[in-house]
């Protein structure tokens, strides 16, 4: 069973630059056909600032951190070959731009069992706040574990 004392625990935050070609980058392969996430003028006549992060976006800043895996799979000491991703979901406060100065931080909210323990569960929530001290969005993953 996986130490539920961990629940709670809070990760050192990261600052994250956001650069506009890494925006127009994730735009493009994620698919993404609106100009106004690739053309800075296309942006701007929309009403925004500059070039915007297209949706789901964030996921992409939790990936700068010095680990090249999560710092709940380390805490934890799980087995990466044990691990599938269970689900991801986003919340929107305000857009984040090209320009922009990202702290995300990380925190273990819950970790529970299904199946009489064949299934764990490990909860992740992440904020992710502006330069200017404004909440931008949230993040909640929940990682499987496979017993």
């Amino acid at each position: 069973m996986l130490d539920r004392s961990k629940i709670g625990t809070e990760f050192p935050p990261i600052v994250v630059p956001v650069e506009k070609g890494r925006l127009i980058f994730f735009a493009k392969a994620i698919g993404e056909s609106n100009r106004i996430y690739t053309d800075e003028s296309a942006a701007r006549d929309a009403g925004h600032r500059t070039i915007p992060a297209p949706p789901t976006f964030p996921m992409v800043l939790d990936m700068e951190r010095a680990a090249d895996l999560p710092p709940e799979v380390e805490l934890l000491q799980l087995d990466v070959g044990r691990i599938l991703h269970g689900s991801q979901a986003f919340e929107y406060f305000a857009p984040i731009y090209a320009g922009d100065e990202i702290t995300a931080t990380r925190k273990i909210v819950d970790i529970f069992d299904k199946k009489g323990g064949a299934l764990e569960f490990v909860v992740t929530e992440n904020t992710y706040t502006n330069q200017d001290g404004q909440l931008v969005a949230k993040a909640r993953c929940s990682l499987v574990y496979r017993n």
